[in-house]
Order: structure tokens, then sequence, then C-alpha cells
């Protein structure tokens, strides 16, 4: 099981399910939304997904037409991402989950849109856009 929080605690939620994937997207948006170097998402399945408090509370900003950011109405705490062809699956930001989880290999997307300030120093694959990987 996985729990996380935004960073008021108001909104909190539970996954009933691990990790399927996780990358480190160094898109534009991406960076804009997190105001860092890259997001880091991990792939859940959405019907293990509920909020445990604070669902009324949490805002949407669609940043593209395919998808939607979710964030903390409080404090803007980005706590996933709702990419919309991808019907079976939610992207939680990874920076709100409590304690640890056991994470996949994870890989690098957009990094042709990355940070010029930023090197990438693992040893993950990278994708230029997004990877497709069935």
């Amino acid at each position: 099981m996985i729990t996380g929080k935004c960073a008021c605690a108001m909104v909190q939620y539970e996954v009933q399910a691990e990790l399927l994937d996780l990358c480190h997207c160094h898109c534009s948006i991406c960076r804009k939304i997190h105001g860092a170097a890259f997001a880091t998402w991990g792939g859940i399945a959405r019907d293990k997904f509920v909020f445990m408090s604070g669902g009324d509370s949490v805002k949407t900003y669609a940043f593209s037409e395919d998808s939607d950011s979710i964030f903390c109405g409080n404090c803007s705490s980005t706590l996933l991402v709702d990419y919309k062809p991808d019907a079976e699956m939610l992207y939680l930001a990874m920076g709100t989950i409590d304690g640890d989880v056991k994470c996949p290999t994870g890989l690098h997307q957009y990094v042709g849109s990355k940070a010029p300030w930023f090197t990438i120093c693992d040893e993950l694959p990278q994708y230029i856009e997004e990877p497709d990987i069935q």
C-alpha cells in the first residue's frame, strides 16, 4: 500500500497497489508545474487510488488537451497527473509519497527539452520524447 499527502496535509491519498512504472519527465510543462529540473511520476492503477481526505479541495489544471494536473487547492502541491488517453492509469507525483516504496526501474523522457543547466547523471534509459513502451 502507498500513502501520501500534499504539503499542508489537507489532501491525503491511499493506493492499494504497487507502482507499475516510474519516469523522470523533463518536458517544459512538468518542469514548470514542479518548479524543478524534472518531475518524477509513478504510474498506478486508477481503480486502486482513493482520496482519504481533502478530495473536495482538489483542483485540476488542464495543461494540455490530453493531460490534467491535479493539485491541492490550499497549498498547490501537485499530487497527480491524469493522462487521459491512458484511462486505466494515474501518475503520482513521487514527492508526495509518505515513506519508502518499491520503485520499478525508471526512465527519463522528453530529454530533448530538458533544462540546459541540468545534467542527467545516471544510466537509466533516455528518450527524446515519450517512449513507446508496451
